[in-house]
């Protein structure tokens, strides 16, 4: 159950954005502010106190401090909340996914997307560590900043551009990126999206999400692969019905982020750890990493 706190300026917006977000079964409490300084009073106390505050869903075009600001300053925070901006203004939403923003509502506010903003945040705060009561009486300050520092990164926004029109897809949709110049195609199973950044970029920041480089020019989810094989000397990965090849420096590499993934997926793995097998991969992998590609005229 979510603690959440509404800020906008305008008395009917602020209103029913409130009464949509206590209708949501996710939801145990929504505190309202009428302005940045409010809003920032409100949270500072909020946590000083102790108490609960998950989210801030929060307009952006206000007087003296707007949303962006706010969200600036609420980044500050040890534990910030998560940010929803919820807003009439198309154009900030590149500027507010750079501040990780949890989601960006356009109004005026669909309630059946509201609520996925507030399930996109509950879906997060479980996924938080400590939230199943592990911590136990170790669970002060220090603890709990560094348990959210060892977290997984949350889900990426990207912006994309096509025709005119500003698209938002989720890095867990991506399933490969390729190089072009100083850009880089993002593969999705609903189409390809050119971006304004190189690969390497996109390397550095989505390592610790799962994305692998295989090769110069191109970086693939590893939950995405679905086998590696060799076929005439050549290395390569399948992802669903794309066959991308692998560089000779990256083939150990990607072998191995397969095997681990492997064996995180096994149900003794939590259990047990992953077991000794002498640098050999388990018998339970060896068929995804070994099994040749199947042609017409045979098998090679």
């Amino acid at each position: 159950m979510l603690h959440v706190l509404a800020v906008d300026d305008e008395e009917p917006a602020l209103e029913e954005l409130a009464y949509l977000l206590r209708r949501d079964p996710h939801v145990a409490e929504v505190r309202t502010a009428n302005d940045g300084t409010e809003a920032l009073l409100d949270i500072d106390r909020t946590l000083s106190a102790g108490r609960p505050l998950d989210a801030v869903f929060l307009d952006i075009g206000m007087p003296d401090l707007d949303g962006l600001s706010i969200a600036r300053l609420i980044s500050r925070f040890a534990e910030p909340p998560r940010v929803v901006f919820v807003t009439a203004h198309e154009d900030y939403a590149v500027d507010a996914f750079s501040l990780h923003a949890a989601d960006y509502v356009l109004k005026p506010v669909d309630p059946q997307r509201l609520a996925e903003a507030v399930r996109r945040v509950a879906d997060e705060k479980v996924s938080e560590p400590g939230e199943s009561g592990e911590q136990g009486e170790q669970g002060d300050g220090t603890a709990r900043q560094e348990a959210h520092a060892a977290a997984p990164p949350a889900d990426e926004v990207i912006c994309v551009e096509l025709g005119g029109v500003t698209r938002f897809l989720r890095r867990s949709e991506v399933l490969y990126a390729e190089a072009q110049g100083d850009y880089a195609r993002l593969h999705s199973s609903s189409g390809t999206h050119l971006v304004r950044t190189s690969l390497t970029a996109l390397e550095k920041g989505w390592r610790d999400a799962g994305f692998i480089r295989i090769h110069r020019g191109f970086l693939v989810a590893v939950d995405a692969v679905s086998e590696i094989r060799i076929e005439a000397g050549q290395t390569c990965v399948r992802l669903g019905d794309q066959v991308l090849p692998v560089s000779r420096r990256h083939v150990r590499q990607v072998r191995d982020a397969l095997v681990r993934q492997a064996l995180a997926r096994r149900p003794e793995a939590k259990a047990t750890g992953p077991p000794a097998h002498g640098g050999r991969l388990p018998g339970t992998v060896r068929p995804l990493i070994q099994r040749p590609f199947h042609h017409r005229d045979g098998v090679t």
